[in-house]
């Protein structure tokens, strides 16, 4: 398949506001693609040369690429940045060029030539980045060309997720979507959706439906649910749970494969990003346990070694670095506390209950001595005042409450059910939970904040069925002067010229710049409401829900956009209140 094709398509897409369409556009460009040629589609759709834990690192600014379309343009860098902030963007820029190309590069020839690029490294390594990129644009029509330089620049946001390739891998297949709970499922325990392509295409459906765990590659991580009450889990789950303590750290899934001479690990967070690099004291720990090889997930916290308290969650945060990691050790050191395990000396647990991975659990770790890593403590609790005075001595120890357990659950990955329950702090006249929320643009300032050119933002959440993000409410409050112009300073990295399609939104609420949703903030409300105007979970006989009196609480940068607070979250979340 030649480039060109893509680059038709993704034109298609760029200009279609239906997600129906734009699952058709890539079930077709997918069905007309080899294997190998479908993985490279789903990947670099999602701007991306690979999967989430492999990162794509051109390292490209953007004044090298002006430099690029200089010579390949011949255009003053002057006139080439000024067409770029009238139309939006490098790519519209290069659109505009009316060169020739007698015979176009295939999919593979422009993936390798990316990979080449994007492997340069060392002396010299910014200016023979520039040669490879000018001769790879010289061998592509303009249209093609613009699509190559958004991937370089990380600014090739199409307006759909890996769920719309899901389906679309379905409509490929079976021209509905009836196929998409089995290869969501396979994505779920395998989530390189690159690599789950490429499967359907070269094997069949019968691989995908028996998906096999594979270390290295992350598993799509399972989420609680959310109730107000002890008496409320207890009714649910109950009459026996497993209550244990919350821990405001990071989530991580442990990798490790000690089959090898030299063992391998991996940790992942809960986006999928590979840390491994981040957490060498972590890793050095994990490699003195006593197995094959083994997936499980755990929650990292920065403690006080004189103390032996936790750290802040924004304490934390800050071993979430790249520079300076040795120093980050010393001065935040972390203890990890394993509660769940997935695999373990080449089986699959997934399919057993809770009670049967945590035996398995205690037994590996029986002999385990070090005390970076731990088991998580656990309560069997049998009525709900247990709960609620277990709830109690861990709020007490500064923890932020509790997560309960179905005793015999399986693991379902990429799953938010009741398996898990969460139990947190209830705060008089307040939602007792805060709510995940993705920045999707804001509004100029007035009075005092005109001089920051930010007033107020819009925020959504996230409906995976449709794969798109609503909004939810327009914040003001919460932030000091300098949160407001650092705040603007993020959102101007990501603006974007129009709203994206992926984004429902009423036209009264439309802000003065929109931005790429990709901030995850923590905001806290009064409570959920119905509104006529906010999109979340609205419907045709339904109106939306929005959040009372929302303030602005700090940034989650441990969770993507898709990992926000979801649509049908909200929905329970509304319910919940008058259950209080």
């Amino acid at each position: 398949m030649k480039f060109d094709t893509i680059a038709e398509n993704f034109q298609k897409i760029e200009q279609e506001s239906s997600r129906l369409a734009i699952t058709r556009i890539l079930a077709d460009l997918l069905k007309n693609a080899t294997h190998s040629e479908a993985a490279i589609i789903c990947n670099i759709s999602l701007g991306q040369m690979h999967p989430p834990y492999i990162s794509t690192q051109f390292n490209m600014a953007e004044k090298s690429v002006v430099k690029v379309l200089v010579q390949l343009m011949n255009k003053s860098e002057a006139s080439i940045i000024q067409c770029a902030k009238k139309l939006g963007d490098l790519g519209f820029v290069i659109e505009e060029g009316d060169w020739k190309v007698k015979d176009g590069l295939t999919v593979h020839q422009v993936y390798q030539a990316l990979e080449q690029i994007e492997n340069v490294s060392g002396v010299g390594s910014q200016e023979k980045k520039a040669r490879q990129l000018l001769d790879l644009l010289k061998q592509l029509n303009p249209i093609a060309a613009k699509y190559v330089i958004r991937i370089i620049l990380g600014k090739l946001r199409l307006g759909f997720s890996d769920m719309t390739i899901v389906d679309a891998l379905s409509w490929m297949e079976a021209g509905d979507k009836s196929l998409r709970p089995i290869i969501e499922n396979a994505y779920n325990i395998c989530a390189n959706i690159g690599f789950i392509a490429s499967e359907l295409k070269e094997h069949g459906l019968d691989v995908i439906e028996s998906m096999k765990i594979h270390i290295g590659i992350p598993i799509l991580l399972a989420a609680a649910e959310r109730l107000p009450t002890a008496e409320a889990i207890m009714k649910k789950i109950g009459p026996t749970v497993i209550a244990q303590p919350k821990i405001d750290g990071f989530r991580l899934q442990i990798h490790m494969d000690k089959t090898r001479k030299k063992p391998i690990v991996h940790f992942f967070s809960r986006n999928l990003q590979d840390m491994t690099g981040m957490f060498p004291d972590l890793m050095n720990a994990f490699e003195q346990l006593d197995v094959k090889d083994i997936i499980c997930e755990g929650e990292a916290v920065a403690y006080d070694p004189n103390t032996g308290t936790f750290l802040p969650f924004q304490e934390t945060v800050k071993r979430k670095r790249k520079y300076g990691i040795a120093a980050a050790v010393e001065e935040f050191p972390l203890q990890l506390f394993i509660f769940d395990i997935l695999y373990l000396n080449g089986k699959s647990l997934l399919n057993k209950g809770y009670m049967d991975r945590r035996e398995a659990l205690l037994k590996l770790f029986s002999k385990f001595k070090n005390p970076i890593i731990r088991i998580i403590e656990e309560k069997v609790i049998t009525s709900s005042k247990e709960l609620l005075d277990y709830f109690n001595h861990n709020i007490s120890a500064g923890l932020e409450g509790l997560v309960v357990k179905r005793p015999d659950a399986v693991y379902q990955p990429g799953k938010r059910n009741f398996n898990w329950i969460k139990l947190k702090r209830q705060e008089e006249g307040e939602l007792a939970d805060t709510i995940d929320c993705v920045i999707l643009g804001y509004y100029a300032g007035s009075g005092k904040r005109a001089a920051f050119g930010i007033g107020a933002f819009l925020v959504g959440v996230y409906n995976k069925s449709e794969d798109c993000f609503e909004t939810i409410a327009k914040v003001g409050t919460g932030l000091k002067d300098s949160d407001w112009i650092e705040l603007r300073e993020r959102c101007d990295k990501i603006k974007r010229t129009k709203k994206l399609v992926n984004v429902v939104c009423s036209k009264e609420l439309y802000p003065d710049v929109w931005v790429e949703p990709e901030i995850v903030c923590l905001i806290r409300a009064d409570e959920i409401t119905a509104s006529p105007v906010h999109t979340a979970g609205r419907t045709d006989k339904k109106e939306g829900y929005a959040l009372r009196f929302p303030r602005f609480m700090g940034y989650r940068p441990d969770k993507s956009a898709y990992e926000a607070t979801a649509v049908t979250e909200i929905k329970r979340m509304f319910k919940n209140q008058f259950a209080r």
